[in-house]
């Protein structure tokens, strides 16, 4: 499994930019992504405390992932499972947890949260499908599964499973005081 984590790590410098330049109009070449976006330098950072975690070293993983979440404001818990390809879009202020599970080629905005609700040493984090899309500010807490090809909107509260291909929005804000 160490191992693996490595070879996605390799695999990462080689894809990732690409899919990132594909994903994002704003990119425009890979020395652009490699060396100024902070979704990129997460996952990266990931993948070697994801290798050490596996290793069980676990408070050099953690002081790794320390490191990565001063210097890019994400926050991904060395336990994590990532898959191939995962675009965190400008990434401030997003929350990934130990036992989250996420696909391969999956997009999150900034303020994305993946997190438990038990203190109980279990899966307690999302499980995120391949293809997903997660809107900034959406919050997707427990040990639910998001299926393939699903779309969360901005500022979504999940609790509970989303199918496969589904899309999921918050309600829209309503004026409650003030002038029109």
């Amino acid at each position: 499994m160490a191992v693996e984590s490595l070879k996605m790590l390799g695999r990462d410098f080689m894809d990732l930019p690409e899919s990132i330049k594909k994903r994002d109009p704003a990119a425009l070449s890979w020395a652009e992504v490699v060396f100024l976006y902070p979704g990129f330098k997460a996952v990266i950072f990931h993948r070697l405390a994801h290798f050490f975690w596996l290793l069980d070293l676990s408070f050099l993983a953690r002081l790794i992932s320390e490191v990565a979440r001063f210097l890019t404001g994400i926050e991904i818990h060395p336990g994590a499972k990532i898959g191939n390809r995962l675009f965190i879009d400008h990434g401030l202020g997003v929350v990934i947890g130990e036992t989250s599970v996420i696909g391969d080629d999956v997009t999150i905005y900034h303020g994305v949260t993946l997190g438990g609700t038990t203190l109980d040493r279990v899966k307690r984090h999302p499980t995120i499908g391949h293809h997903v899309i997660l809107g900034a500010g959406a919050s997707i807490i427990g040990a639910i599964t998001i299926g393939d090809l699903a779309k969360i909107g901005t500022n979504a509260l999940i609790l509970e499973d989303v199918p496969e291909g589904a899309i999921y929005v918050a309600e829209k804000a309503k004026l409650i005081a003030g002038s029109r």
